[in-house]
C-alpha cells in the first residue's frame, strides 16, 4: 500500500452563535493596558443568529482505496505547510510506517515546533486513522487498550462568565450534569492590581463553595502571571484545595517554574504549549510538574502523545492532555491505566465548534465519554453542515 495523494480541504459553514466565547482568561499581553481591557471577541450584530465557521481537514489517500482523515485544523498556516512541505515527503510511502514517517517529517530545520509541528501532528493523526481502518479496529486497540469502557472527563469552562454569582451557578450546573471535576480560568493577572486579585479569589471561592468539598477543581492562569504574583496567589488559594494551578508562566520560563516549585504551595500543571518529549524532559527531570498537558494537535500527534505519556509515567507525573481536540486524546487515554490518566479535558463551549462538521458530536453523559466503536479515529463528516468544500 502506498500514499498517492495528501489532500487538504477548507470547509465552511454557518454555526449557531451560542458557541461564541463570552469571557476570556488572563493573557501574557495583559501587561499592556490596551490589551488588558480588550474584549474577548469582535462585536457581533445581536440580530445575527449564526456565524461563519471555517476549518481545515487533511486526507491521506492510498492506492488501495483507504484514506485517513483528520481535523479540524484551525490555522491556514498548517494547511500550507502540509501542501508545500509534508506532502512531497509522504507520496509513494507506506502509510503504515508511522514511526519512520514521523521521524522524517521532523527533520526540516524548522520542524520541531510551531506551525510546522502542528501540521505534522495533523498528518500523524490522519495516519493513525488510516491504520485503524486498515486493521478494521479503533485506534485505541492498536495502542494497547482499552483499559476501561468509558473515560471520565472534566468540564473545562473557558468562555463561561465569571461575574459574581454566575461562576457558582454554572459550576453547580456542571455538578448536577455528572461532572466530577471542572476547571476555571482566571481573568486577571498582576497588571490588574488588588482589584483583579480580589476578583480572581472571589471566583475561585465561589466555585469551590458551589461544587462542595468532594469534587475536584482546577485553576488556569493561561501564562498570564509572573513569579511573585503566582507565589502570593498560591498561598491565598491553598485553603480551597485546587487539584492544580495551570500555566502560571510562559512555557519557556523554566527558572520561574523552579521558583514556584520551591516556594509555592500548590501542585503545578503545564505543557499545552510545549512541543514533543524534548520540551517536556527538563520539566520532568527537575520534578517541576505534577500534571503534564501536551496537546496532540501541537506536540506531534498521537505518536508523540503516547511517548510523552510513557515518559510522564516514568517520572510519576499524571498525564492529562490538553483538550482542544477530543478524539486523539480519547484514544490515547483509553490505552493508558486510570492511575496514569484520571481525566480527559473537555472544553465545553469550544467543542461545539470543533464538532460542528462531524456526525459524531462526542457529548459527555453523566461526566463520561464512551469510546468510539468505528475503525480508525471515528471522524465522519456531516455533509449537511458543510456549505462549501474547497480543496487547497
Amino acid at each position: 500500500m502506498k500514499i498517492i495523494d495528501v489532500q487538504v480541504f477548507k470547509l465552511s459553514g454557518m454555526m449557531n452563535k451560542a458557541w461564541e466565547h463570552r469571557a476570556r482568561s488572563a493573557a501574557p499581553l495583559d501587561i499592556y493596558p490596551e490589551y488588558a481591557l480588550r474584549d474577548p471577541s469582535p462585536s457581533i450584530d445581536s440580530t445575527t443568529e449564526a456565524l461563519p465557521l471555517v476549518r481545515y481537514y487533511v486526507s491521506i489517500v492510498t492506492d488501495e482505496g483507504l484514506d485517513g482523515l483528520y481535523g479540524p485544523m484551525v490555522y491556514e498556516e498548517q494547511a500550507d505547510i502540509i501542501i508545500k512541505k509534508l506532502r512531497p515527503l509522504l507520496l509513494d510511502q507506506n502509510p503504515l510506517d508511522i514511526e519512520r514517517l514521523w521521524d522524517q517529517m521532523r527533520f526540516d530545520r524548522h520542524g520541531r515546533s510551531g506551525y510546522y509541528m502542528m501540521a505534522a501532528s495533523a498528518i500523524d493523526c490522519a495516519l493513525w486513522d488510516l491504520r485503524g481502518k486498515f486493521y478494521h479496529t479503533p485506534v485505541y486497540r492498536l495502542l494497547g487498550g482499552p483499559t476501561r469502557s468509558q473515560i471520565p472527563v472534566y468540564a473545562s469552562t473557558l468562555g463561561y462568565p465569571i461575574d459574581a454569582g454566575k461562576a457558582g451557578e454554572q459550576a453547580k450546573a456542571f455538578v448536577d450534569a455528572g461532572f466530577k471535576a471542572q476547571k476555571w480560568f482566571f481573568r486577571y493577572g498582576p497588571s490588574a492590581g488588588g482589584e483583579g486579585r480580589a476578583s480572581n479569589l472571589r471566583m475561585a471561592q465561589e466555585v469551590r463553595e458551589a461544587i462542595g468539598s468532594e469534587s475536584d477543581f482546577m485553576l488556569d492562569c493561561w501564562m498570564g502571571w509572573d513569579v511573585p504574583y503566582a507565589i502570593d496567589m498560591m498561598d491565598r488559594l491553598r485553603e480551597l484545595r485546587p487539584l492544580w494551578l495551570e500555566e502560571p508562566l510562559l512555557p519557556n520560563q523554566i527558572d520561574g517554574y523552579r521558583l514556584l516549585k520551591e516556594r509555592g504551595s500548590l501542585l503545578l500543571a503545564a505543557g499545552e504549549h510545549l512541543y514533543t518529549r524534548k520540551d517536556f524532559k527538563p520539566f520532568f527531570d527537575e520534578g517541576l510538574l505534577a500534571y503534564a498537558q501536551p496537546d496532540p494537535d501541537w506536540t506531534g500527534g498521537i505518536t508523540e502523545l503516547r511517548k510523552i505519556a510513557i515518559l510522564a509515567e516514568a517520572f510519576d507525573v499524571k498525564f492529562i492532555p490538553h483538550g482542544c481536540t477530543v478524539l486523539p486524546n480519547l484514544h490515547v487515554i483509553a490505552s493508558l491505566a486510570p492511575s496514569v490518566c484520571p481525566y480527559l479535558e473537555y472544553l465545553v463551549l469550544y467543542q461545539q465548534q470543533q464538532n460542528h462538521f462531524h456526525l459524531n458530536k462526542l457529548i459527555p453523559v453523566n461526566g463520561f465519554l464512551a469510546l468510539p466503536e468505528q475503525a480508525g479515529l471515528g471522524i465522519e463528516l456531516d455533509e449537511s453542515t458543510i456549505e462549501a468544500k474547497v480543496q487547497l
